[in-house]
């Protein structure tokens, strides 16, 4: 049988039984637990080496199991002197580490190792660390995200033409979320021409940014609206409908690669100068939202030789539209 340690409720039965006056052999005959168990509970746990109290003896116990297993990190003094004497130079624990790898093996010690050092045992020493941070932030094991969007397209099987820019017709999506956390702008950019959309959402749902993409996209003739490309947010579930709406196929970035769509991210980071970050959108009004929308597509490009969205979208379009 696997030993188990004892619970609140058997101390609390340990002492009202302790109080009656029952022996060692009793008490454990009762909880069925070795009277050794229990002769090791009150002398383990005896407050001021006389009295056993169940306050005292749960709190007892549960610093021993919050300090167990602990051991010393760096444990050579020579180690630790070293360690100490680099950190103070503008050493970081990687560089400490390599180098006691390369030159000191027998020494070594990972660079793990030195953090633990410094923010359980040293804490003075986070002084020397580039960030200087006070508590260490939190690492969480890797996991695969989950598959949240249906057959996706990776944006790996995208057509080289698309990637390189030289077919026109091929558009990118995202999202800017409001400063009250329900609101929003669904941006869509073309690629080759840089021409943006942008449309007011009330919310961030999946079902009112299909909305705003067909409703945008479905103005364009259909020859100049055949690829989406999107992040993994959850907003873009229904890009299957928008497929079969528009006729058109979609791809999507590998998880936390946003960059990949570029042309839409700066865009965004254009949209921010009018409305930085913490805008309720909900607050403005779609006059003015439009009127951004024209700004940045009767903005010159220097990646369009000068031009702007809009003159280089209605060559291609071959008429001129507003």
């Amino acid at each position: 049988m696997s030993y188990k340690h004892l619970t609140y409720s058997e101390r609390t039965l340990i002492k009202d039984w302790m109080n009656k006056g029952h022996s060692y052999r009793e008490i454990g005959r009762r909880l069925n637990r070795s009277h050794t168990t229990i002769s090791r509970e009150i002398k383990r746990n005896l407050w001021c080496g006389e009295h056993y109290y169940l306050r005292s003896a749960q709190e007892f116990y549960e610093a021993r199991m919050k300090n167990r297993a602990q051991r010393f990190r760096l444990k050579t003094p020579q180690t630790r002197t070293y360690v100490i004497e680099k950190l103070n130079q503008g050493w970081s624990p990687e560089i400490i580490s390599g180098r006691l790898r390369e030159f000191d093996p027998e020494n070594y010690v990972c660079h793990e190792a030195i953090y633990q050092f410094i923010y359980i045992e040293t804490p003075e020493l986070t002084e020397t660390l580039a960030r200087k941070h006070i508590q260490r932030r939190k690492k969480y094991p890797y996991r695969k995200p989950k598959e949240r969007i249906k057959n996706r397209t990776p944006i790996s099987l995208r057509p080289a033409d698309v990637d390189s820019r030289e077919s026109i017709g091929h558009w990118e999506s995202d999202t800017i979320v409001g400063g009250d956390r329900k609101s929003g702008l669904n941006v869509i950019v073309e690629r080759n021409t840089r021409l943006t959309n942008i449309s007011f959402m009330p919310n961030k749902s999946a079902e009112q940014t299909k909305k705003s993409i067909i409703r945008r996209l479905a103005n364009h003739p259909e020859h100049l609206v055949t690829s989406i490309t999107y992040d993994n947010g959850s907003e873009n579930v229904f890009h299957q409908d928008i497929n079969e709406a528009l006729n058109v196929q979609s791809y999507f970035c590998e998880p936390y690669h946003s960059w990949e769509k570029g042309s839409v991210e700066q865009v965004n980071g254009l949209i921010r100068r009018f409305f930085p970050k913490g805008t309720d959108f909900s607050s403005i009004p779609v006059s003015e939202i439009n009127r951004v929308e024209k700004l940045l597509n009767n903005r010159p490009r220097k990646c369009l030789n000068y031009r702007t969205p809009y003159e280089v979208y209605r060559e291609a379009r071959g008429a001129l539209t507003d």
